[in-house]
């Protein structure tokens, strides 16, 4: 699985939106933003922000590495 930073990264870029919307929808700046893109793994309540905002969700990722594990 990609870290979920460069998941994010992908779909605001797929959605057309800028860092700067990002950051104003999370009520943070442009630099933790950048920071939210370079994790490999993060805090289960941003996440869930994060999904909301973009309306898309990033726990099922998590989800199918589960189920392809032996």
């Amino acid at each position: 699985m990609k870290p979920i930073g460069e998941l994010i990264r992908e779909q605001l870029k797929a959605e057309g939106r800028s860092v700067t919307w990002f950051a104003r929808k999370l009520s943070c700046s442009r630099a933790n933003v950048y920071k939210i893109f370079s994790k490999e793994y993060i805090d289960t309540e941003l996440l869930s922000r994060i999904s909301r905002i973009l309306n898309h969700d990033f726990f099922q990722y998590f989800s199918e590495s589960l189920r392809n594990r032996p």
